[in-house]
């Protein structure tokens, strides 16, 4: 083990273990990082016993520095922009909105998965925001107690055993793996079909409404590339989404 060899057991080289006062022993108490361990080389190791399948990793990463450079030079100054142009109560009703679309996914996906009270909640959840809130631009229902799940088709096929295949870096909208992917354009596909605002009708000729889509999206999204402030960003945020979506498949 590469990880073990990294650290110094301080009392337990002598054989030393701290008892509590009930009488359970805490061996783990005299632990200690080995004070001239190199950073990366403990990263390093730490992720070598986190390793996810990325078959496609060079590629991946090739995708990964273009986002990074998307986002710096297109995405953030478009959404310093919008927020100063924007009054905080229409950003927030441009999010409420795009949120009261995407409950259409988690209705269908919360039955597929035949989670009953979920689905209920979701279906009170679409009809109240709708009707009350004015085609979803108000939040009502969350005032009203009803919490917003989220679930999408990718969960889906995660809930019947289907594996997540390789990870995949997409373009503008990051980590992801094969069957997430594979999840979204299902998802697409039934948001289009079912149409319950009539956003697929009037984004299918006008671009802007796809655009505003994109960058509400980010604006509500706070990763920050760099902010992790590691050499390992790429495998950090690969572990991190990876664990995220089986927590949530999971659940």
């Amino acid at each position: 083990m590469v990880l073990p060899a990294l650290l110094l057991v301080g009392g337990l080289a002598h054989g030393q273990t701290h008892t509590d006062p009930d009488g359970f022993t805490n061996p783990m108490s005299t632990l200690e990082f080995n004070p001239g361990l190199d950073q990366r080389e403990f990263e390093r190791a730490t992720f070598q016993a986190l390793d996810i399948h990325d078959p496609w990793e060079s590629l991946n990463r090739r995708m990964y520095y273009f986002n990074y450079r998307l986002d710096q030079w297109v995405m953030l100054p478009a959404v310093r922009g919008y927020r100063r142009v924007t009054p905080r109560v229409v950003r927030t009703g441009v999010s409420n909105f795009f949120s009261n679309l995407g409950e259409v996914s988690t209705l269908f996906n919360s039955l597929a998965q035949l989670k009953g009270e979920r689905a209920m909640q979701t279906t009170a959840r679409l009809l109240f925001n709708t009707i009350i809130g004015v085609g979803g631009v108000w939040d009502p229902a969350t005032r009203m107690g009803l919490p917003r799940h989220s679930e999408d088709f990718g969960q889906t096929l995660g809930f019947y055993g289907v594996p997540s295949g390789p990870y995949l870096i997409l373009p503008a909208l990051g980590p992801s793996n094969l069957r997430d992917t594979t999840g979204k354009l299902a998802d697409f596909g039934v948001e289009r079909q079912i149409d319950t605002l009539g956003y697929a009708e009037a984004s299918g000729g006008e671009l802007g409404l796809t655009a505003l889509r994109l960058l509400d999206t980010r604006h509500t999204t706070n990763l920050r590339y760099g902010q992790l402030n590691s050499p390992f960003e790429y495998e950090k945020v690969r572990y991190v989404y990876t664990r995220a979506r089986e927590l949530q498949i999971e659940e």
